[in-house]
């Protein structure tokens, strides 16, 4: 039962679903946050905006809206609902206006990771399974790791070529997690993402998967985001 007047809404990436969240929903829960987890199709950025917008009006409060990799360009481009307090950010992607995962990527820089990103089929990406847990979950126990390999879910190219239109976090505040062990958005790229957008910054060693092998720590970030929003409500 909730008790605190802040809903933490919760938005997951490219090539897994909303399952990841669990030890994160759960520490906000019995904190006495109300908690809605996304289930996003990521089948184009404008159904995955869309899905979380409703999400948002479910809402009881002010929403701290939370993405965690692709879910950082959706929180930006959905962060402008009204009902929005802040952002989170959590090893994720926060465009400028115009900007999508496909041209965020589309220069590394040197000595990056390049994430096992296979060929597309049918209009639809996945991470090769035997490199899945080296790049997106190194610090996640392996048989939770293989898992997630195991049950990916397609990203769409349509979602990766996505453009934001009006980046949220020029008009609400910010906060950013970096992974300084991430293999899938190279660190350097998490924290000029994260200055760009103006964002409180926190930086913990962890793999692009954070979310799932330190809860604590992502609930931790999230939790200032949601006192922060309601000291300016």
């Amino acid at each position: 039962m909730s008790n605190k007047p802040v809903s933490n809404v919760l938005v997951h990436g490219g090539f897994v679903d909303g399952s990841g969240w669990q030890g994160v929903h759960n520490i906000l829960t019995e904190d006495g946050y109300e908690v809605i987890v996304v289930q996003n199709p990521t089948i184009s950025l404008a159904d995955d905006v869309a899905v979380t917008k409703r999400a948002i009006a479910a809402a009881k409060h002010p929403v701290v809206l939370v993405g965690h990799s692709y879910g950082g360009v959706i929180i930006t481009e959905a962060g402008n609902d009204p009902k929005v307090s802040s952002l989170a950010y959590i090893a994720a992607f926060a465009p400028d206006a115009g900007e999508s995962v496909e041209t965020l990527i589309a220069s590394p820089p040197p000595g990056a990771s390049v994430p096992p990103i296979l060929p597309p089929q049918d209009g639809f990406l996945l991470l090769d399974s035997d490199k899945f847990a080296a790049s997106f979950a190194a610090d996640v126990d392996p048989a939770t790791a293989q898992f997630m390999a195991n049950s990916q879910v397609p990203w769409s190219v349509d979602a990766l070529g996505g453009k934001v239109t009006t980046p949220a976090w020029k008009s609400k505040p910010s906060h950013y997690l970096i992974a300084t062990d991430d293999h899938m958005i190279s660190p350097p790229a998490q924290r000029q993402m994260a200055q760009r957008a103006g964002a409180e910054i926190v930086e913990t060693s962890g793999s692009h998967a954070v979310y799932v092998s330190k809860p604590a720590e992502v609930a931790r970030l999230i939790e200032q985001a949601a006192v922060q929003a309601l000291e300016v409500a």
